[in-house]
């Protein structure tokens, strides 16, 4: 199982490498155009986690007349972003989501990969809900249920998550709840490589 998880971490390195600088999973899942389809035109989005803005970019240049407010605590990634993911639509910004949210309004709020690093999750949910009063948002989150491996790693006292910064990789049930207690209603839910992908309201 140790194996297991150092095999991974090469996988995901090389992946990297083999995309030029952007994980293949960007091309190979096709999680991308889970958000596209779901975001409207003229949308103004706040895009929590943004990392080095290979799915925003996506997102502003195939949806018209959107304008994407894109956050992220890693000064890396953000300066990555500006580089390689630039566009006037864009306004790439490094900072804590969780203390330094913006005063703008946002119709879409987007999660991809982000919930499962945060804590307290609920109370960020609540706070994005009732600060903008968003159309929708759109999440994305790594499920425990991904393999039967990762229970008996668990079980092992072996690290089982993907990555050692998640505080929570989730249920379906823990998801469900989750975001019945932040005061959302998921209108979409769907379970696809290991992830779930869903639109709450």
């Amino acid at each position: 199982m140790e194996l297991d998880n150092k095999l991974y971490q090469l996988i995901g390195q090389q992946a990297i490498r083999y995309g030029n600088g952007a994980h293949t999973k960007h091309k190979h899942l096709q999680y991308h155009d889970f958000f596209i389809k779901r975001i409207p035109p003229d949308s103004r989005i706040l895009d929590v986690g943004c990392a080095n803005g290979n799915l925003a970019f996506d997102i502003a240049a195939k949806i018209s007349r959107v304008f994407i407010y894109a956050i992220d605590l890693n000064s890396a990634l953000i300066e990555e972003a500006r580089k390689r993911f630039s566009r006037k639509n864009i306004n790439y910004v490094c900072g804590d989501a969780l203390t330094a949210l913006p005063d703008q309004k946002f119709d879409v709020i987007l999660l991809s990969n982000v919930l499962e690093h945060l804590t307290p999750r609920t109370g960020f949910l609540k706070e994005l809900k009732n600060r903008y009063h968003p159309g929708k948002f759109l999440i994305r989150v790594p499920i425990f249920e991904r393999d039967w491996r990762v229970p008996l790693k668990k079980e092992l006292g072996i690290e089982y998550r993907l990555d050692k910064t998640h505080r929570i990789e989730y249920r379906q049930e823990e998801f469900q709840t989750e975001l019945k207690r932040a005061g959302l209603e998921i209108n979409h839910f769907e379970v696809r490589w290991g992830e779930i992908w869903s639109e709450a309201v």
